[in-house]
């Protein structure tokens, strides 16, 4: 299988745009203040967000970010099948993983961004 191309990050509350491709929520919790419409989703997928005890741990507190990513990872490496099916949707054209975190470098979608690009098997 080729590898995956490219995988983008954005925030939910950014205009969506043609250039975002397959738009994948990957937050466990619908975003505050968003409609469906306003969103233009492609799919949710709540199983490849962190688990609600790891997502109120982290709090997205910078200093606990290399041990969430850490955790994080753990949890992901039990859902290949998941990974794979996103590396799959990857391959054929651009991924956006959309998020509502404020900062596009400490959340979880930087993980998993980071997964799907760089790891053959999470």
């Amino acid at each position: 299988m080729s590898a995956p191309g490219d995988i983008v990050i954005k925030r939910v509350y950014e205009e969506p745009s043609e250039e975002d491709g397959y738009r994948l929520l990957v937050d466990r919790l619908w975003p505050r203040g968003i409609t469906k419409e306003r969103a233009r989703l492609d799919a949710w997928n709540r199983d490849v967000a962190p688990s609600t005890e790891l997502r109120k741990w982290f709090g997205h507190a910078p200093e606990r970010f290399e041990a969430f990513a850490a955790r994080y990872r753990a949890e992901m490496a039990e859902r290949g099948e998941l990974l794979q099916a996103l590396r799959e949707i990857a391959v054929s054209g651009r991924l956006t993983l959309v998020i509502a975190a404020k900062n596009p470098r400490i959340n979880h979608a930087a993980v998993l961004r980071d997964i799907l690009l760089n790891e053959e098997h999470a």
